[in-house]
């Protein structure tokens, strides 16, 4: 029960988050990603605070032997790039630059009421499945 609660309390700490950084105007975002155009760096502070923020804590909360709410860490092991992980990340930066959302501003977008981002949302759902029925036999 207490996963569920924090779970959900950071899911909501972070979607505000988004919602107070402007990353869920896809405008904004836009602007960030056009660098010969009209540039907006402010986008830029945002994901360096977020940056050293968890480079500060991470190794913080490693430190310790389990989580608070976990019996264990549930980290990647995998270290080598291979194609899969090139193209997954190709086709996120394919899709966040043509619709100035990633996942996270997306759903959180939905859930400050804006209906535009919905169409993304499915379109990422279809590719979980489509991905699922390509490559798990």
């Amino acid at each position: 029960m207490n996963r569920i609660i924090i779970s959900s309390i950071s899911g909501i700490l972070f979607g505000v988050g988004l919602g107070v950084s402007e990353m869920i105007n896809p405008n904004k975002v836009l602007a960030f990603l056009d660098v010969t155009g009209d540039w907006d760096p402010s986008l830029a502070f945002v994901m360096a605070g977020a940056l050293l923020i968890t480079t500060i804590i991470f190794r913080l909360i490693l430190k310790r032997d389990r989580p608070i709410f976990d019996h264990h860490f549930k980290l990647p092991t995998k270290q080598e790039l291979d194609p899969h992980l090139i193209g997954g990340a190709a086709l996120f930066g394919i899709g966040w630059g043509m619709t100035g959302y990633c996942p996270g501003p997306a759903i959180a977008a939905i859930g400050m009421g804006l209906q535009e981002p919905v169409i993304m949302v499915l379109a990422i759902i279809a590719g979980f499945h489509a991905h699922k029925f390509i490559f798990d036999k």
